[in-house]
């Protein structure tokens, strides 16, 4: 006996190491009920693996489950700038954010800020530039954020699936039940914390649908009236015929939509008027509604009719403007001013209706390329039915919803990927703290 002690003692220091580590793979006493270690089969579930939803699995602790339908994750990450991803703005702030409540961006934004993604994207060596306007941009590839996104939650033992439908989703005693779909066979899984990151409605041709906004509509909470945003207007009639012969001129311009003005360039297509600064505004636009267009300052306007008036007198109004507009422009718009052939022989009236023209040029849109092309959706969940501070549903405990389902629409520039970031995060915090 005393020589198999060590012996003995050195299988019991083995068993107990077992038990602490695989307590459901051993025999318990006859009689004792097996202690549940885990009632459900996650932590947490996050529904899409977009910019928000891989931004809070990336910072959520715990077994965490993301589900996407698509191929693979950060589809539209991938695309966004042209493959090089404008991640987010250096003047990021809630004024650039659209919502019923405009207030209720500022919790998340000031919580998780540009600087701290920029922080940790150069924390992960990944060299980037600024555009123009704050606009930051990968200096390779749009993959190397979505790889910066993944990797903290491989490392950490989560899981994503891809190639997986959502079939069913319902609340149970102790949080969530989802049913998924995945190449043909069902899969039923269950979590404590449930985040909604589903996306809008925009570019339905990568799998976009309103799952997020009938999920809600399912758990009772409202949603706004949504509509397509950052999108190009389209045209009909002669308007039509007029952007279809101006296809690919581009001007910097002041356009205003609702009394919301940007300072950007605006691009004639063959179906209407695109660029950043009717991107921009689209946001706003409300149907049946012209749009203005400034092309010049009335201050320059002024001086360069006075000077060509002294200077160079027999020169028509087109030839005095050239130099300052794309000469395609040029005629079309003074095409029905009626004006006389010479600067000199110019009235009030001309100078005035020539100054119209260019500074408050007033166009009425037929309507947008819709979702089909648009970059975001303006609306969504309410966010009267959210916590600002955590992104909660206000009735229902552990259910969340993030980035672009959420009533908070950013302008063109890099501030709704900023957005995902930072609602993501507070979710995560908010789960991170729980757990």
């Amino acid at each position: 006996m005393p020589v198999l002690l060590p012996h003995f003692r050195v299988l019991k220091r083995w068993y107990i190491k077992l038990f602490l580590t695989f307590p459901v793979c051993l025999p318990l006493p006859f009689g004792q009920k097996r202690p549940n270690r885990h009632d459900m089969d996650f932590d947490t579930i996050i529904l899409g693996g977009g910019a928000a939803g891989l931004m809070c699995a990336a910072h959520t602790p715990g077994r965490c489950l993301v589900v996407d339908h698509a191929k693979a994750v950060g589809e539209k990450i991938r695309i966004s700038g042209g493959g090089r991803c404008n991640f987010t703005n250096l003047y990021a702030s809630a004024e650039n954010f659209i919502s019923n409540n405009p207030h209720f961006a500022k919790s998340a934004l000031a919580r998780y800020t540009q600087w701290d993604f920029i922080d940790w994207v150069a924390r992960s060596e990944i060299p980037y530039h600024e555009k123009t306007l704050g606009q930051l941009f990968c200096d390779h590839s749009a993959k190397d954020i979505i790889s910066m996104l993944v990797r903290p939650i491989e490392t950490s033992g989560g899981q994503i699936k891809t190639n997986t439908a959502i079939t069913k989703v319902e609340k149970i005693e102790k949080g969530f039940r989802v049913t998924l779909n995945s190449n043909g066979k069902l899969l039923g899984v269950t979590a404590s914390n449930l985040v909604v990151a589903t996306g809008g409605k925009p570019i339905p041709k990568m799998g976009a649908t309103d799952f997020g906004l009938r999920l809600a509509q399912q758990f009772g909470l409202p949603v706004t009236q949504t509509r397509a945003g950052l999108v190009p207007y389209t045209f009909s009639g002669e308007k039509l015929e007029m952007c279809k012969s101006l296809a690919g001129v581009s001007a910097p311009c002041k356009m205003i939509a609702n009394q919301k003005q940007f300072e950007e360039a605006l691009l004639f297509t063959h179906r209407g008027l695109s660029g950043p600064a009717s991107l921009q505004t689209s946001s706003y636009w409300t149907e049946g509604y012209p749009i203005e267009i400034s092309l010049m300052a009335p201050a320059d306007i002024a001086t360069i009719i006075s000077t060509a008036r002294r200077d160079t007198p027999r020169k028509s109004a087109a030839g005095v403007l050239a130099g300052y507009l794309p000469s395609r422009l040029i005629p079309v718009i003074l095409d029905d001013l009626s004006l006389p052939d010479r600067i000199a022989d110019f009235s009030t009236d001309n100078l005035s209706k020539l100054s119209n023209r260019l500074t408050r040029w007033q166009l009425t849109p037929s309507g947008t390329e819709g979702y089909r092309t648009a970059e975001v959706m303006v609306g969504g969940v309410d966010t009267d039915a959210l916590s600002s501070q955590t992104m909660e549903s206000r009735d229902i405990p552990n259910l969340f919803f993030i980035g672009e389902c959420v009533d908070v629409t950013g302008w063109l520039g890099g501030y709704n990927f900023q957005w995902a970031w930072s609602s993501g995060w507070v979710a995560a915090q908010t789960i991170k703290s729980r757990l």
